[in-house]
């Protein structure tokens, strides 16, 4: 900052402030804006990332409801089967399939008490 008098040859209404002192504003100005540049463009790409991983989770969802959905038939169907079964005169068969089922979950259950 350099100050010039009056009857230097300044100006009168100057006050004899040069350049230099603004220049310092711009180049702050200047270095803050770029800042301000470079941490807008890491929020922009951070934004399509987030954009591109929601699009994929939609999609893993979607493919997921499918699943469910079909998986949903199946085991209605298995339902309907059973009931029919069950109205039947196919008793026998059905105490069958349940002493059957309970031999299976005693040996699981010894496999693992085994361990």
């Amino acid at each position: 900052l350099t100050v010039v008098f009056p009857g230097d040859g300044a100006a009168a209404g100057s006050y004899g402030y040069t350049n230099s002192g603004y220049s310092v504003y711009e180049e702050e100005n200047d270095r803050l804006t770029e800042s301000l540049r470079t941490k807008v463009s890491a929020i922009k790409s951070l934004s399509i990332e987030i954009g591109t991983e929601v699009k994929n989770q939609n999609k893993m969802l979607s493919e997921m409801e499918n699943d469910f959905d079909s998986t949903g038939g199946l085991l209605g169907a298995t339902m309907g089967r059973l009931r029919t079964l069950s109205r039947g005169s196919q008793t026998k068969l059905l105490c069958y399939m349940m002493l059957f089922s309970l031999f299976v979950f005693f040996v699981i259950y010894w496999i693992i008490k085994l361990r």
